[in-house]
């Protein structure tokens, strides 16, 4: 099954370059995704081809007018009649690997990059049928952000990363951080690589992965962990650390420079 991507924007160009390089060009040469970007501008009407103007109310910045807009998605939903409409905005939900594992089993999907202010609010009423933020934070436009979500979610379509495992075992894959990773020299600037793991004992190698893995995800991201349920193994280092950790506060407690006044 290919997947396909149609993206409409103001500017097309920026996307060449995109699906030229790296994962996502093999996925593109294996036939296993196909992105096409289409000008808003070639469906506005006048002299002008005027595709924004002023809010009603006032107030600062432009908005996409809704006709042109109209007119471009309903010529890609034309070609990819059942394609899943989605606008990059921010107020949108927060896309997260979930979401990108769910839009994987997509076929068609229509991004919509928006531009100044947004767009008019009776294209999202009637036309979208989701929005995605890719975070709190102020992007010129929808077009990289729509590169951030294709990027997320054409590295879990099948194949397109030769080595099914791989998307398996990356952060947020299993709500955890991905553990470090290290290559050749063994040695660099003075910097060891773990012992562990110049040692060929995979059973011991994966036990120091999986350590590794909660405890950036614990200093890093513990909201990840909420609602996790964890493997035997991660319970028992976590049990494990939880006794180190509470033996540190009695240490602490006993000897620390308030001892007196905490121990009474």
């Amino acid at each position: 099954m290919i997947v396909n991507f149609v993206v409409l924007t103001l500017f097309p160009l920026m996307f060449p370059a995109f699906a030229g390089h790296g994962i996502v060009r093999r996925a593109v040469e294996q036939g296993l995704v196909d992105i096409e970007a289409l000008n808003i501008r070639d469906f506005a009407e006048g002299r002008h081809s005027t595709t924004d103007d002023r809010p009603y109310g006032g107030g600062n910045g432009m908005v996409l007018k809704p006709e042109p807009l109209a007119k471009a998605i309903r010529a890609a939903k034309e070609v990819h009649t059942d394609a899943k409409v989605v606008f990059l905005g921010p107020r949108g939900r927060l896309f997260d690997q979930e979401k990108a594992a769910r839009l994987a089993g997509e076929k068609d999907i229509i991004m919509v990059c928006g531009r100044y202010e947004g767009i008019d609010e009776r294209i999202a009423a009637t036309l979208i049928d989701e929005e995605i933020s890719i975070g709190d934070y102020i992007l010129s436009g929808g077009e990289t952000a729509a590169m951030v979500v294709m990027d997320a979610i054409i590295r879990l379509i099948p194949g397109a990363l030769g080595n099914e495992s791989s998307a398996e075992q990356e952060s947020f894959s299993n709500q955890l951080l991905e553990h470090s990773h290290f290559t050749r020299p063994p040695v660099f600037e003075g910097m060891e690589t773990p012992e562990i793991l110049l040692s060929g004992d995979h059973g011991k190698i994966d036990q120091w992965r999986t350590r590794a893995s909660l405890l950036y995800t614990l200093a890093n991201r513990p909201d990840l962990l909420e609602g996790r349920e964890f493997s035997k193994e991660e319970i028992t280092i976590l049990e494990n650390w939880g006794r180190q950790i509470a033996d540190i506060i009695r240490t602490q407690g006993l000897h620390g420079p308030d001892a007196l006044s905490r121990n009474r």
